[in-house]
């Protein structure tokens, strides 16, 4: 111990004035500047930077939130359910209220009409309670492709009165019938374009990245797109970017008994209600 402290004597002792006291005050001195000038742009550009991480892996850690008892990307902030008959007897008043997370429902998806000939038979006290909760509200029909497509078309018309603050409609697309591409893109052709005929607004697509890639990717490219992928990384859908993202069947919603499917929206609450209808609709006779 005795040497090591001798040699330690003979390091040379940095005065208050010498050289290196000057250079670690010039260095402090510009470190200090620097962060006054260039520290909140650089915060401000790292935050963006993760910001845009989380949308391409939305489940990054931190970017999590616990909401409607399931795991949210923190990057979407506009909830939204879908529900049929299986969800029975819904109290939407409590739908509309906060999660013990602070975060709530804005909009809900709610079946129709199937096929030729069905009707859900929740559809109507549904779409009448949700409306007056003050949810955003959007009806879909569950298309088969082995069916006529004109007479699915009348089936959802003859049921569903859309009014302005809406959401379009939407066609369910998620079962082939053994038919082929040609066949399944030929009939949801004919379904969307007498349902814009009529409603004014082309239809929502809903269906899944499988099913999408297979049978329907370069199809309708200028149409909505509603996706359901329960992963935690974010749906791919080639060109045609989805709305939409049906996350997951198993969130738990004050006023629902149950599960029910969660989605949140892409975009702002703003540019949710820009996609809403805007005119009432014909009504059939």
């Amino acid at each position: 111990m005795a040497r090591w402290a001798k040699q330690l004597s003979r390091l040379p002792k940095v005065r208050k004035n010498s050289k290196y006291s000057s250079k670690w005050l010039l260095v402090s001195g510009l470190t200090f500047v620097f962060a006054i000038v260039f520290g909140p742009g650089l915060y401000r550009y790292s935050g963006l930077a993760y910001n845009k991480a989380t949308q391409i892996f939305p489940f990054l850690p931190g970017a999590v939130i616990q909401a409607f008892g399931v795991p949210i990307p923190r990057v979407y902030t506009i909830y939204g359910i879908d529900v049929s008959h299986h969800q029975g007897k819904i109290n939407w008043t409590e739908v509309a209220e906060k999660d013990i997370s602070g975060k709530h429902i804005s909009f809900v998806f709610i079946k129709a009409t199937e096929g030729v000939t069905r009707q859900d038979r929740h559809f109507m006290h549904n779409w009448k309670k949700a409306g007056e909760a003050g949810l955003i509200r959007g009806a879909y029909h569950f298309f088969h492709p082995s069916r006529d497509a004109a007479a699915q078309a009348e089936n959802f018309i003859k049921n569903v009165q859309l009014q302005p603050g809406d959401l379009p409609p939407v066609l369910d697309i998620e079962v082939t019938n053994r038919k082929t591409k040609t066949q399944i893109v030929e009939g949801a052709r004919k379904w969307c374009k007498l349902i814009e005929e009529h409603y004014g607004v082309k239809p929502i697509l809903y269906t899944n990245p499988s099913y999408f890639s297979i049978n329907l990717a370069g199809e309708f490219n200028d149409h909505i797109l509603w996706i359901a992928h329960y992963h935690p990384e974010k749906p791919h859908t080639g060109e045609l970017q989805w709305h939409f993202w049906q996350q997951t069947d198993k969130a738990s919603v004050k006023g629902i008994k149950g599960y029910v499917d969660l989605n949140v929206y892409t975009g702002s609450s703003s540019s949710l209600q820009q996609i809403c209808i805007e005119k009432p609709c014909i009504q059939p006779d």
